[in-house]
């Protein structure tokens, strides 16, 4: 991995001026995840946050060939030019080595995009997905996603006298699907852990065959918390479990970080107003639900690793 200093020096292949908002992981993510690209790169990206704050016209940030696609699509659109590139390099046409790398948030991957990625992953082709996981539809308006925790208020799952404690359903795991389709790599990771994340965009990328990574994206107005606590915010995620970095290489399960001092997942949720009402007396029971969800599946993860 290289050093800071050595980062420095990379040229950056998402450059500053756009129009994302004060606080937002999602280009940090990106930033990070080309940082480790050594070779030429294609990337294709969904429509969503990170496509319409880095690419209104006239202007683009991408100083690399960017391919927007539609919210539902960008595994297809990238899979077709992974392909298109074989073909061309067997024929001759194409001498030099290029990385593809598919983007799409939650919404674009947990949920509408989730037949078209399935399918780059069953097919194999030779690709790194990346979701930036922000945990709703927040370009279109805050709606929940199958990727919104439970317990959370959307503008589709707002805490009322219907639904006092918002989503009532448990997120998709997707890593986990993803794993499922037997690729060679898969992984979950967080900006906040630069290391640990660009470590695994490399290895992503150096597998033969297709990828995949989850990486945490806070939305300062989704999950509406001050826009200088975005790393914190993260941190506290991993340190809580909610969110664990662990990679998934061939079928054999790697847990990358093991807090040493787990944090109840309370100190995480009441950063957050979007999980406010859940510190009502009445929601208490939910807490601990929330908070047994976590460990259960904490657990489980850390036998998997023992199996190995």
């Amino acid at each position: 991995m290289a050093t800071l200093k050595e980062l420095s020096m990379k040229d950056e292949l998402l450059c500053g001026g756009h129009r994302a908002c004060a606080g937002c992981a999602a280009p940090i993510a990106i930033r990070q995840a080309l940082a480790a690209v050594d070779t030429d790169v294609v990337v294709g990206c969904a429509t969503g946050c990170l496509e319409v704050t880095t690419t209104i016209y006239p202007y683009t940030a991408w100083n690399v060939p960017f391919i927007h696609s539609a919210f539902e699509n960008s595994a297809a659109t990238i899979s077709g030019v992974e392909t298109a590139y074989r073909a061309l390099k067997k024929r001759g046409k194409i001498k030099r080595d290029i990385q593809f790398i598919a983007i799409g948030g939650d919404g674009g991957t947990y949920d509408i995009g989730l037949q078209s990625l399935s399918g780059a992953m069953e097919r194999g082709h030779d690709m790194v997905y990346i979701c930036y996981d922000n945990q709703a539809y927040m370009n279109t308006g805050i709606q929940r996603s199958s990727a919104t925790p439970k317990g959370a208020s959307t503008t589709t799952s707002p805490t009322g006298s219907a639904i006092p404690a918002g989503k009532v359903q448990i997120r998709k795991d997707l890593t986990e699907i993803m794993a499922a389709h037997h690729i060679p790599y898969a992984a979950q990771g967080a900006p906040s852990h630069w290391k640990d994340f660009m470590r695994k965009v490399k290895k992503a990328l150096a597998v033969e065959g297709p990828a995949f990574i989850n990486v945490l994206s806070p939305c300062r107005l989704g999950w509406r918390f001050d826009p200088a606590e975005t790393i914190d915010i993260m941190r506290l995620a991993v340190s809580t479990c909610f969110w664990p970095l662990y990679e998934i290489e061939n079928g054999v399960v790697k847990v990358n970080q093991k807090p040493r001092d787990k944090r109840p997942v309370r100190e995480w949720l009441e950063k957050q107003g979007r999980f406010r009402h859940l510190f009502a007396p009445e929601n208490e029971g939910l807490l601990e639900e929330i908070q047994k969800d976590i460990d259960d599946n904490w657990n489980r993860l850390l036998a998997r690793e023992a199996m190995a």
